[in-house]
């Protein structure tokens, strides 16, 4: 496996250097920056090198655009504590989730209710006319596809179109490799029943994605946490501790934009990983689909690309990104390729061909960079109002993740605080968050929240979270306080 030289782009090192000026306070919040002709003459550089430096700067929520006007500081996120990292569990667990996390991340949800429980973007996020005119285009383009079964591993051109976007994550994939699936989750399945066996032990971030204990239990694998911090993502120097200590078989890890506590893990940690799995023999499976919701390229460049052995099986889709109707992912598995071709072959058979074609198009559209950028501009501004409500509306000592991208925010209450019961209080007013406590096996992060800004923003939105903060503070007035230690 190639990966890309370490150094970063000149764009990236430009946007750097007003980046850190931006972060100490040399350019003022507000403040107008040089134009894109005057910029490039002072760095000797193209002005397209300097749009490529103001649009990471755009997407670090550094600075801002106004048209006719140029680019402007833009004005500080709200400053808050990050969650605690847990404590690691000694021993692998049995995985049995439970009606409440079918309940708050289910698909079927009545409508009157104001959610904070999606972790995808909703309609209003997305293009659905250029999503329908790429599909209308292929079905022209192919229409005697739509008459015969399609391959199991996905159209050739389709396989290529991802090998080409993959390059955008640091890998370089051989074409054949790569098999197209029904989704992201489908494609850790298959990874899993690939690397695994009943009964085996996997390894997998605390908190950790509810859709992932759901897929555990259903192949009958055993969970082993593995403490997470809120910021750099999966502890390696846990997950050693439980390699030397625990049969772990294999990991799961999103490295980019954890779920639920949008955690980023350091290129340095992602490279240690890799290494860590070829020296162990052990299975990862990356889970790469918040990548594109990244604020940085450089948090884009994935654990996949650092891969000399095979030993990295890297999943992904563009349900949060482009259009989850699609219902179309991807994987690279490594040295597991054909042992995965044969399940995927002999259990699920093949996805619509037009419908790959169509998820061509789109991916390799010249407008694709942009579009992506459009959607990470109106996340940003949803976490950073709901980032502001939490700050004046919650109970003093709450802590929030502070994601750079993303849907996602993972709120730490005061221990006093029952998450399960502020749930319950929550829905007897038509809005539903979830607690922390389905995104364990163990039970914890019992004051914990996940929210998403993800589906309908409105107004209603942004009163429902007072709401919830309000009545959060009140809870904790009523709750009786633990007793010193």
């Amino acid at each position: 496996m190639n990966s890309l030289d370490d150094a970063p782009p000149l764009y990236q090192r430009i946007a750097e250097q007003l980046a850190q000026l931006i972060r100490n306070g040399t350019l003022a919040r507000g403040e107008k920056l040089p134009s894109v002709r005057e910029l490039a003459r002072q760095h000797g550089v193209a002005q397209t090198t300097v749009v490529q430096a103001y649009h990471w700067l755009e997407d670090a929520r550094l600075i801002t655009p106004r048209p006719r006007s140029g680019f402007f500081v833009a004005a500080r996120p709200v400053s808050l504590p990050e969650p605690s990292t847990p404590r690691p569990l000694r021993r692998p667990r049995e995985v049995s989730v439970d009606w409440l996390g079918q309940r708050v991340l289910g698909r079927a949800q009545p409508q009157d209710i104001v959610s904070f429980s999606s972790g995808t973007p909703g309609p209003e996020l997305f293009n659905p006319d250029r999503v329908r005119r790429a599909v209308v285009r292929a079905a022209q383009r192919h229409r005697h596809l739509l008459c015969t079964y399609p391959t199991t591993t996905g159209h050739e051109d389709a396989r290529r179109a991802l090998a080409r976007y993959a390059v955008g994550l640091g890998c370089s994939l051989n074409p054949e490799n790569i098999v197209i699936t029904g989704g992201c989750m489908d494609s850790i399945g298959l990874c899993l029943r690939a690397a695994t066996q009943p009964g085996d032990v996997v390894a997998l971030e605390s908190p950790t994605h509810f859709s992932f204990l759901e897929v555990l239990q259903g192949l009958h694998l055993k969970a082993l946490e593995i403490p997470t911090h809120p910021r750099n993502g999966l502890s390696l120097d846990a997950l050693q501790l439980a390699l030397d200590t625990q049969p772990v078989k294999a990991v799961m890890v999103v490295p980019t934009l954890s779920n639920p506590l949008g955690s980023c893990m350091p290129q340095a940690e992602r490279k240690r990983l890799a290494q860590m799995a070829s020296r162990h023999g052990l299975a990862v499976i990356e889970d790469a689909i918040y990548n594109d919701l990244a604020e940085g390229d450089d948090m884009r460049r994935t654990v996949k690309s650092y891969d000399t052995t095979g030993h990295v099986m890297l999943c992904d889709s563009f349900s949060k990104t482009l259009a989850p109707g699609l219902r179309l992912g991807w994987l690279e598995a490594g040295r597991w390729t054909e042992a995965l071709r044969g399940i995927k072959e002999l259990q699920e058979g093949g996805q619509s061909a037009v419908l790959e074609l169509a998820l061509a198009d789109l991916i390799t559209q010249a407008g694709h960079a942009a579009a992506m950028r459009q959607l990470r501009a109106a996340v940003a501004a949803r976490v950073d109002e709901a980032r502001r409500v939490i700050a004046s509306h919650f109970p003093p000592g709450t802590r929030v993740s502070d994601p750079p991208g993303g849907l996602l925010m993972w709120l730490e209450l005061p221990r006093a605080l029952d998450a399960v019961l502020l749930h319950e209080a929550c829905l007897e007013q038509k809005i539903l968050i979830a607690p922390g406590t389905v995104f364990s096996t163990s039970g914890r992060f019992r004051n914990c929240l996940r929210i998403g800004v993800g589906g309908d923003w409105s107004p209603a939105h942004l009163q429902a979270l007072r709401t919830v903060g309000e009545m959060a503070t009140h809870m904790l007035l009523q709750a009786p306080q633990p007793k010193a230690a």
